[in-house]
């Protein structure tokens, strides 16, 4: 098969989950909303930041693990990568323990020190802290068998364990209304028992069939060795994931309270639903691009990298401009009621997502080519400016909204910096790889844009028949506008003639 008829045929078992997941999940939150209540549901979307908090160290060595073994599946070296594994699977297992050690340490302090929690959920919020370090010990002994299944391409095994996961969490909404202890504390639970046997089965699978997942003891120090060497590198860069993600809301909780972390929470949910689109089709590409190095096509692989950056954004951006122009129509259908600065927060998180849309198949490239140490210090460093300054604009008075703002400044800073600093390895023109990507996506938002904000203006009032005219109304526009602006003309040529000898068929 080759691999653009595989990266189409795992996009499309990737966008199958992606439908059921995401139709099961915003049903799923609006009634867990309405059964915990805005400050509950905020209180669990917060406190289990705390255990994240100290995830960044087996962060930096998952990304290790992802590269390592992609690239040695790439070069068909089935010997070492068995090795890989079974170093990548011990590392993880003492990072593991090592992070439930902080957690209940200097954790528990900041649980009861520094976060804003009402005194008569003091106790169901430890509850829900305890069952989320048990999950956690679970999601980051798991690294290296999901690792191994993106490397093998395997895409089609998410989508059946795909429809498990929402049947399992439709489940969990139903067994909520009947709870009989704290309803925050029981939900808890029970999302920790379908991730941990998620997480069980994805470990029988890969048993079964990978011979590179079997269970072997090795003593390579060098190996070890040259994977923590490459995961310490990638700290600073997990750093400021932490720093953009559970720090600004964890700044939120200090400031203003667990109402708006649940505004935050929801915010969040509605960007995942949207992301999916994107990152579906960049999980698929991902490891063409890390194998195209490992095999040194160097000109496929930024080829690659260039289309796949502009056509991830494209299909954020398809889904994202409907939902920013419908934001506040749309949580009120889903919802009811939601808590203030919602619609605020999304579309903030939205312009946020759609920069990183971009920046993703590039930061594989440093990945593939195991250059991460000046990417991470300088990227890595911009983007941790996003938490100071966060809290900076928060002390001076500043909204709910600062954050998000300081978050966006930073990793747009980072992704101008990224670009230069991929010239340090990879031969190719800046200029070049900017007009095509970064002035592209940029023209097309921009082009895409004014119709569907004009016409949706000029209907006033909101309704379900405006949502839908919006929603074709942009996937019109964006499809339109990314067709003749958003494509070279060889590729717009080979879409027609794919088309055209698809109508021929019927």
């Amino acid at each position: 098969m080759s691999d653009n008829k595989r990266i189409a045929k795992n996009t499309l078992f990737l966008y199958f989950r992606m439908l059921l997941v995401m139709g099961v999940n915003l049903y799923t939150s609006r009634v867990v909303l309405q059964i915990l209540g805005f400050e509950d549901y905020g209180l669990y979307n917060v406190v289990g930041g705390i255990v994240t908090m100290f995830t960044f160290l087996n962060g930096s060595l998952g990304s290790a693990t992802s590269r390592y073994i992609t690239f040695e599946l790439g070069r068909k070296n089935f010997e070492r990568l068995n090795k890989i594994f079974n170093a990548a699977l011990v590392i993880h297992i003492a990072m593991a323990v090592f992070i439930i050690l902080l957690a209940e340490t200097v954790g528990l302090w900041f649980f009861y020190e520094k976060m804003t929690v009402p005194p008569d959920r003091l106790s169901a919020a430890f509850w829900v802290y305890q069952i989320s370090i048990i999950t956690c010990f679970f999601s980051l002994t798991q690294v290296p068998y999901n690792a191994t299944i993106i490397a093998y391409e395997d895409m089609k095994i998410y989508a059946y364990v795909g429809i498990a996961e929402v049947l399992l969490k439709l489940g969990v909404v139903f067994l909520l209304l009947v709870s009989p202890i704290d309803q925050l504390v029981f939900y808890a639970v029970l999302l920790c028992l379908v991730q941990v046997g998620i997480m069980l089965f994805y470990r029988y699978y890969c048993n079964g069939h990978y011979p590179s997942c079997k269970i072997r003891m090795y003593k390579d120090k060098n190996l070890f060795r040259e994977m923590f060497s490459y995961g310490g590198y990638n700290l600073i860069g997990n750093v400021s994931v932490l720093a953009q993600g559970q720090g600004l809301n964890i700044l939120l909780n200090m400031f203003f309270g667990p109402t708006v972390n649940a505004a935050r929470g929801i915010a969040y949910q509605v960007q995942g639903a949207i992301t999916q689109f994107s990152n579906n089709f960049l999980t698929a590409v991902r490891p063409q691009i890390i194998k195209s190095y490992a095999e040194g096509d160097l000109e496929a692989m930024m080829k690659l990298v260039k289309q796949s950056s502009c056509f991830s954004f494209y299909l954020m951006w398809m889904i994202s401009l409907p939902v920013c122009l419908e934001a506040d129509y749309l949580l009120s259908l889903w919802l009811g009621k939601y808590p203030a600065h919602t619609v605020n927060f999304l579309i903030l998180v939205i312009m946020l997502c759609l920069i990183q849309t971009i920046k993703t198949p590039r930061t594989t490239i440093f990945h593939a080519t195991g250059h991460i140490k000046w990417t991470n210090i300088i990227v890595g460093t911009i983007l941790c400016l996003a938490f100071p300054l966060a809290y900076i604009a928060l002390k001076l008075g500043g909204g709910p909204e600062a954050v998000f703002w300081m978050a966006n400044i930073t990793m747009l800073l980072s992704e101008f910096a990224s670009v230069f600093v991929l010239k340090r390895y990879i031969t190719y023109s800046v200029s070049d790889y900017l007009l095509r990507v970064h002035v592209r996506c940029l023209l097309v938002a921009s082009v895409s844009f004014v119709v569907p904000y004009w016409l949706h203006d000029k209907w006033l009032d909101a309704s379900f028949a405006r949502l839908l005219f919006t929603c074709m109304l942009s996937i019109v526009s964006v499809a339109f506008v990314s067709f003749y602006l958003g494509m070279d003309r060889p590729l717009r040529s080979r879409l027609l003639q794919i088309i055209r000898s698809k109508v021929r068929r019927q």
